[in-house]
């Protein structure tokens, strides 16, 4: 098992405001919205969230990779798991004047799309990163499963890893 970090690289936001349900089966109205990565298993926990309308937005997750023999196995905090399938979810959501986010739209990026190659060198390198722009189509918070070539997948070297020290057995 080694250190991995995900470090996702978004741009082309799709502005701040953005029809909002306001019920499951309630009309729209424009809210300001922001974006951010949910936490496995708590749709309610997120990390740092982002207008909508910034010029960017990164996050990086701190993950582990291990080596198994069908490939590179990434976990941690913010790595969903469903079926055997490794994803991380970007949530779209509101955010009230007490600061609490209230999701109402995702993205899934996809990590079993992550070309084997590059997720094997981003293990060994230390940093796996996604770059995408967030808005669909439509001009809307993009949603739903995210894969090449809407997202690009590389491996780079970890340069905030501590330096590996040799030591004499």
């Amino acid at each position: 098992m080694t250190a991995l970090r995900i470090r996702i690289e978004a741009v082309d936001l799709p502005g701040r405001t953005h029809p909002v349900p306001i019920s499951r089966n309630g009309p729209e109205e424009p809210r300001e919205i922001h974006v951010a990565v949910q936490r496995r298993s708590r749709p309610g926990e997120v990390l740092d969230p982002h207008p909508g309308d910034a010029e960017s937005a990164t996050w990086t997750l701190e993950c582990t990779a291990t080596t198994t023999p069908t490939g590179t196995d990434v976990q941690g905090p913010y790595v969903q798991d469903r079926l055997g399938r490794r994803f991380v979810y970007l949530s779209w959501g509101t955010v009230d004047e007490e600061g609490v986010f209230s999701m109402f739209r995702r993205a899934k990026l996809m990590l079993d799309m992550v070309p084997a190659d590059v997720l094997a060198e981003a293990a060994r390198e230390g940093v796996l990163v996604a770059r995408l722009g967030l808005t669909d189509p439509q001009g809307g918070p993009l949603c739903a499963r995210v894969v090449p070539p809407h997202i690009t997948w590389t491996a780079e070297r970890d340069t905030c890893a501590p330096p590996v020290v040799a030591r004499d057995a």
